[in-house]
């Protein structure tokens, strides 16, 4: 912020008393505004997400898409393989896990091994629910006991 004492013309070349318009503009209490509204629309924005209290009504509609038992393909340490709780061959995984994919629908395939399996023995069956057509895979792990404690 300045202030402009003269123009810079001789003393008795001003017709106004010596007091010209100052042609700037001071930006200090506009940015005031925005930072204001900027800090009321932050607090305001969750509340608006929140919607209306209602008490909705009661139905006995069933609902529309019922829970799946999630697809978990286990390999114990002996080698074999269970597709859910059902033991299957390592050459009949890819037809049961296809057979499933085309009734159930596609979903995130849970893979568990046993920790005496060999590293090539589970990618084997990572690459076996791969080609069967899903497309997502978790691998399943059971959290140490120093985890769970904290």
């Amino acid at each position: 912020m300045g202030m402009s004492v003269g123009n810079g013309a001789p003393a008795g070349d001003e017709d106004d008393g010596g007091y010209r318009p100052v042609a700037e503009i001071n930006i200090t209490p506009m940015v005031d505004v925005m930072l204001v509204l900027l800090i009321i629309f932050m607090v305001a924005a969750p509340l608006m997400i929140a919607g209306v209290p209602l008490e909705l009504p009661s139905t006995a509609a069933t609902r529309v898409s019922q829970a799946q038992k999630p697809m978990v393909v286990s390999l114990t340490g002996e080698g074999e393989l269970y597709v859910r709780d059902e033991q299957v061959t390592q050459d009949g995984l890819v037809p049961k896990l296809r057979a499933l994919r085309e009734t159930e629908g596609d979903a995130v395939v849970y893979v568990r091994a046993d920790k005496k399996n060999a590293y090539g023995d589970v990618m084997d069956v990572l690459g076996r629910v791969g080609e069967s057509g899903y497309g997502r895979v978790s691998l399943l792990s059971q959290p140490k006991a120093s985890d769970m404690q904290q």
